[in-house]
């Protein structure tokens, strides 16, 4: 019965009730009018009988009750055969019940008229209504299959029709969500493959000239030794490169999923940073751990990877005697973890770009990276529900956070 509550089924309902109490109250009318009219007819036939029987003499009282009695004799019923009036005898031959029956007759034809004209015209006006709504449906979802999504299916009223409208409406918002994800999936990947290429250009064409180099002094054992090294450093480069670009595209694509369990901390940091010491002693840095033994929930080898990353844009931007301290406490809701150092900060202009891709302020073009570990950092740890936040003060150092939730 959801179709009461729409208002075009609502309103054709509550006409044809009208009509049926229309119809109703006519028939109780003509009923009383069709009583009167026999009764009209019988007085003018007990006329008509009364003057008759006076005529041949009869007595008022003999008349009387020949017309008020009601008891039948068969001498009267021979009688009134043998006069021609029987069952089957022609209603023209009958003429108060022959007028009362066309009385009748034409009463109920002019009222069958009138109420199926009633009915014909407002069935018709609803069935208009009806195909303006349709048309008006068919039009949009023609639109939606051509992908316009512009407008939408009415829906200012209840009952199944409104309901289908919906649904079909929430499809559409759905077919558009998918051409969006599709655009903005082939506008990664074209982008994607853009920064590849742009990014592989400079290490292939050092390639290239390490080459040439090598094949014009092939018996040069120093050059060809030299230039061997620097060809397997851009080799190092172009597989580094790749590799990060191919870890960013999974995370944004959602392919990865991460493997999330209770791991301590000081597994976590030491992971993180247990290749990069030997970096830092190299060029006289010192990476500091401390902190309470404390349990985080993540994903250990991302998380390790996303951690080195930041230790390793500290040792880009902190100069010979610098220092890196990683350090982690906990409050009531969660747990953060601290990469600071007390290198060259962030100028004003460059901190709302850090992570962007391949982003170099120029402060950084000589320092090592390719601008990507900043970038896979942060996807990394929002892709586990986690927070990254920087502060930095140019000239005396940067600190970025890590906050991981942690259950109550």
């Amino acid at each position: 019965m959801s179709f009461i509550h729409e208002k075009q089924s609502r309103n054709f309902l509550l006409f044809l009730v009208l009509c049926v109490l229309l119809w109703v109250c006519s028939a109780f009318f003509i009923y009383q009018h069709h009583v009167t009219t026999i009764k009209e007819m019988n007085l003018q036939q007990d006329y008509a009988v009364a003057s008759a029987l006076l005529e041949q003499g009869l007595s008022p009282d003999q008349i009387a009750a020949a017309v008020t009695g009601t008891s039948i004799s068969s001498p009267g019923r021979e009688l009134i055969r043998k006069i021609g009036i029987t069952e089957d005898t022609a209603l023209r031959f009958l003429p108060i019940t022959h007028r009362a029956s066309t009385s009748l007759i034409h009463t109920l034809a002019l009222q069958t008229l009138l109420l199926s004209a009633l009915l014909l015209t407002g069935g018709l006006f609803f069935l208009r209504r009806r195909e303006k709504l349709y048309l008006l449906a068919v039009e949009k979802v023609t639109r939606f299959m051509d992908g316009d999504f512009s407008s939408h299916l009415p829906r200012t009223d209840e009952g199944s029709l409104y309901r289908l409208f919906a649904l079909v409406d929430s499809l559409a918002n759905a077919l558009r969500a998918k051409n969006e994800t599709e655009h903005e999936a082939r506008s990664f990947l074209k982008d994607t493959i853009s920064d590849i290429s742009h990014q592989l250009k400079t290490p292939l064409a050092a390639l290239n000239m390490y080459n040439e180099i090598i094949a014009d002094e092939p018996d040069n054992h120093l050059t060809v030794a030299e230039f061997s090294q620097k060809t397997g450093q851009a080799l190092k480069r172009i597989e580094s490169l790749i590799g990060a670009m191919l870890k960013i595209a999974r995370l944004d694509t959602g392919s990865i999923l991460f493997e999330k369990r209770p791991h301590p901390v000081t597994e976590l940091v030491s992971r993180a940073a247990e290749d990069l010491k030997i970096r830092a002693e190299q060029e006289d840095k010192v990476i500091c751990v401390c902190g309470p033994p404390e349990i985080v929930e993540c994903d250990l080898e991302w998380t390790c990877e996303a951690i080195s990353n930041l230790i390793k844009n500290a040792l880009d931007h902190t100069g010979a005697k610098g220092r890196i301290h990683i350090t982690w406490e906990r409050s009531h809701t969660m747990l953060r973890l601290f990469v600071s150092d007390n290198g060259t900060g962030i100028n004003p202009e460059d901190f709302h770009h850090i992570f962007k891709r391949f982003y170099r302020s120029k402060n950084s073009l000589d320092t090592q990276g390719a601008g990507l570990g900043l970038p896979l950092a942060k996807s990394i740890i929002e892709g586990q529900g986690g927070l990254i936040s920087v502060q930095s003060t140019p000239g005396e150092g940067t600190v970025f956070t890590l906050s991981f939730l942690t259950e109550l």
